[in-house]
């Protein structure tokens, strides 16, 4: 029903420069965006644009999700943690490029979105790969740290001190830094024990919400 819009995307992506790498293409053909998108919505599930998925939320847009996903050098057996569920989609693409090996946490403050995204996750399979939970993702998830990646889908003030606390060595975090609805999208890899910072350009997220968020 939606291979030849999928396939459309996916080239525009590609030609735009937004997604390149074997693994993240792979994940945008093989992961079926329709699943985490709300019925009224499944129309546009292949349209290049964020759609409303409930409790004054989105999903991101996928060539957002693309390029968050190339910045992050997913690898497999990483272990990853995710904060702002949301539906599900962007933690499902990540566990589709790490692998059975790897493991994704994903975060999720709203209780009614984080019981989607797990049944959306349950949809295709990947509830052995994904772990959902119902709690304040700016302050990370200690339990289950260090990790190797960490990816936030909602605009923080600033980098949540938790969040690199619980990053790896040579680790990978990527989010939305900025007030209001339009932030800056950073990159922080941690190197010999400090944080490179690298601005990646505008975007426009969700307000992160919690004991670090707006």
């Amino acid at each position: 029903m939606f291979g030849d819009k999928k396939e459309r995307l996916i080239k525009k992506l590609v030609s735009s420069g937004y997604i390149h790498s074997d693994g993240v293409v792979e994940a945008f053909r093989q992961i079926p965006r329709e699943n985490f998108i709300p019925k009224e919505h499944k129309p546009f599930s292949y349209s290049d644009t964020p759609l409303r998925i409930g409790k004054e939320q989105t999903i991101s847009a996928p060539h957002m999700v693309g390029m968050m996903l190339e910045l992050l050098e997913l690898g497999k057996g990483h272990k990853v943690l995710e904060v702002g569920a949301g539906s599900g989609y962007h933690a499902a693409m990540a566990a589709h490029i790490i692998g059975e090996e790897g493991h994704v946490y994903t975060i999720e403050y709203i209780l009614e979105l984080a019981s989607k995204a797990l049944a959306n996750v349950e949809s295709i399979g990947f509830n052995s790969r994904i772990t959902v939970i119902n709690a304040d993702g700016s302050k990370g998830l200690p339990e289950y740290a260090p990790y190797d990646r960490i990816m936030v889908a909602c605009g923080a003030p600033d980098v949540p001190q938790p969040l690199m606390d619980q990053l790896r060595e040579g680790g990978i975090l990527i989010l939305p830094v900025g007030s209001g609805y339009y932030q800056k999208l950073i990159r922080v890899r941690k190197v010999g024990g400090k944080f490179i910072k690298e601005d990646h350009g505008g975007c426009a997220f969700v307000p992160m919400v919690g004991e670090y968020g707006i």
